[in-house]
């Protein structure tokens, strides 16, 4: 049993709740992401405590983290990195960019025009950038946690469907409840202050290698073959359905596969059932959908898509 696992990620919930209140599945999904060793894009409006999320997060599992703001005049080197040239010793040194952390938080990222967006590619698929020629190896935990604005589009550069598919999840955040949004008031009357993470009482992980070790865990536990069917099925049938332009591709299966690892995983089990599948399908799926034209106009989403899908596919026995 992966009791490490669960009780490792029960940590890292309870201490985000000190800070965070409300998200627990979006929390529940970016911890996913972080254990299945891959990115996740993070969409919702303005003051939805994107930032504040990932940035306690790393906190609290005892990681680098970077920040990038993305915007229209920014650079691949402002981060990737660039060698800069030393007078004192008539040499070229490497000045690092924000990459060359654990926890990158990717802040707007549709913000900026495509040639940058694609320098954190190479990053995120591989672990690693080139610079002048250099490959050089980035930090084993290295996560791209990237947030963008569904609300604004003026002066944003949407990401192309190759960099989308990047991200093993895309998470929504949606408005807090009435007693959450409560909540929120009633600590910042108490003291509470969000750019003085400091001061609140967080407990970090005691292991350093935590992380890496619940990875290995979730990387060990093996998938029955009905369940594989399962979620081949529901990639499958993207491609087919009636309001799809473009489906899943079969990288999205393997997303859905390692994605449904980890989430058994964090809810104490070493096996993965379909009920794994469905509840995490969404994440994995909605922002590797094209829909066509008039499907939107009717008023579909890619979620509609995927409830369709997850209703209509047999459930193995």
């Amino acid at each position: 049993m992966p009791e490490y696992v669960s009780s490792t990620v029960a940590h890292i919930q309870n201490e985000l709740r000190k800070i965070i209140v409300g998200q627990d599945e979006p929390i529940e999904q970016m911890l996913v992401a972080l254990l299945a060793e891959g990115h996740a894009l993070v969409e919702g409006v303005p003051g939805t405590a994107k930032t504040l999320t990932v940035k306690t997060l790393a906190r609290i599992i005892n990681a680098g983290f970077g920040r990038i703001q993305f915007t229209p005049d920014l650079m691949p080197s402002d981060i990737t990195g660039t060698n800069v040239f030393n007078m004192a010793s008539s040499n070229f040194s490497l000045r690092r960019g924000p990459v060359f952390t654990d926890i990158l938080l990717a802040d707007e990222i549709n913000r900026t025009p495509p040639k940058t967006q694609a320098a954190l590619l190479e990053a995120m698929e591989e672990r690693q950038v080139t610079i002048d020629g250099e490959p050089y190896r980035l930090s084993p935990m290295f996560t791209v946690l990237a947030t963008e604005n569904p609300i604004e589009y003026e002066g944003t550069y949407p990401l192309p469907e190759a960099q989308l598919d990047r991200f093993l999840v895309k998470i929504l955040l949606s408005y807090p409840s009435a007693d959450e949004e409560q909540q929120v008031i009633a600590r910042w009357d108490a003291g509470f202050n969000a750019r003085r993470l400091e001061q609140v009482d967080i407990q970090p992980l005691t292991e350093v290698d935590a992380i890496l070790r619940c990875r290995a865990e979730v990387q060990d536990m093996r998938v029955e073959p009905g369940v594989q069917r399962y979620i081949v099925d529901i990639v499958r049938r993207t491609r087919a359905h009636a309001a799809a332009h473009y489906g899943a591709s079969p990288r999205a299966a393997v997303a859905l596969l390692l994605c449904s690892k980890a989430l058994s995983a964090i809810r104490g089990r070493d096996f993965s059932t379909p009920d794994d599948v469905r509840d995490i399908a969404r994440p994995v799926l909605r922002h590797r959908l094209t829909l066509r034209a008039e499907a939107e106009l009717d008023g579909a989403t890619p979620d509609s898509v995927i409830t369709d899908i997850l209703q209509s596919a047999e459930v193995p026995r």
